[in-house]
């Protein structure tokens, strides 16, 4: 490839990259805290960015998405110098090995496979991972994500393999199955004990089938329960500071007092 011949934006691009790399090299040569760093020690810091990005993705910032991506290539340009001073990987290494195996899960644009469809794409995906050894479809699902996401992302490689409903009502009938089977563990007689492992797992059982909906009207999850997250939030803010501004605290207002704050704050 002659860079010479990329369109200039393009030749930014890569001149940026390489001073990344450049500026890399030079801190964890000369500086104490970079010197210092190990994987592990960069671990917590790169969930703490990931997070940050999403918050920044869910509010819309571009400019904040854009420092936070940044902060997150250096994480990962940090990553691959670690590994590179032990001969196992170097940046090279990775991003070849990324655009490879982009090509190869990509037969449809690299090679003779048809696919017109997103839901085609993902099965042919789904079937190159088991033909590169996965042992399973769900093997790619890491152990450590949030269950919800987690959740989400099994019910999405399962699909990939065929098994699934075939109609969104099929589903919700599950989902009103799962949410009565759920109320049986509280109506039982007065005098018996609520059984709470079985009541949790039918409670674990309504949100994998509300989960399961949610993926068939095309809504994420994780970003609706997050939005709401943000809505109580910023709701229960309004409330507190309203509590303040008339020289009282939450502890010492009655629950219908505090509910002509909150209802003000769905108009603010």
């Amino acid at each position: 490839m002659n860079f010479d011949q990329l369109p200039s934006r393009r030749q930014e691009q890569l001149m940026a990259f390489d001073r990344l790399l450049t500026i890399m090299d030079e801190l964890r040569e000369q500086c104490p805290w970079d010197r210092k760093q190990t994987m592990d020690t960069l671990r917590h810091l790169t969930i703490e960015e990931t997070y940050e990005l999403s918050d920044a993705i869910l509010e819309k910032d571009l400019p904040e998405i854009r420092k936070e991506l940044g902060d997150i290539q250096l994480h990962l340009v940090f990553y691959a110098k670690i590994a590179s001073e032990t001969g196992s990987f170097d940046m090279a290494d990775v991003l070849n090995s990324v655009c490879d195996k982009l090509i190869s899960r990509h037969p449809h644009i690299y090679g003779n496979v048809v696919a017109e469809t997103e839901e085609q794409v993902k099965a042919n995906w789904e079937q190159l991972k088991l033909k590169e050894g996965n042992k399973s479809v769900l093997g790619g699902v890491p152990g450590s994500l949030p269950a919800l996401v987690k959740a989400m992302r099994i019910q999405e490689k399962a699909r990939g393999a065929g098994f699934d409903w075939d109609e969104k009502q099929q589903v919700w009938e599950k989902v009103e199955e799962e949410m009565q089977e759920f109320k049986a563990e509280f109506n039982a007689e007065a005098n018996e004990t609520i059984n709470h492992e079985r009541a949790e797992g039918e409670f674990g059982d309504l949100l994998f089938s509300l989960v399961n909906y949610a993926r068939f009207i095309d809504i994420n999850p994780e970003t609706a329960l997050e939005r709401t997250n943000k809505k109580f939030i910023k709701r229960f803010q309004y409330l507190e500071e309203q509590a303040r501004a008339n020289g009282k605290t939450l502890s010492e207002m009655t629950l219908a007092e505090m509910d002509v704050y909150w209802n003000e704050a769905k108009n603010v």
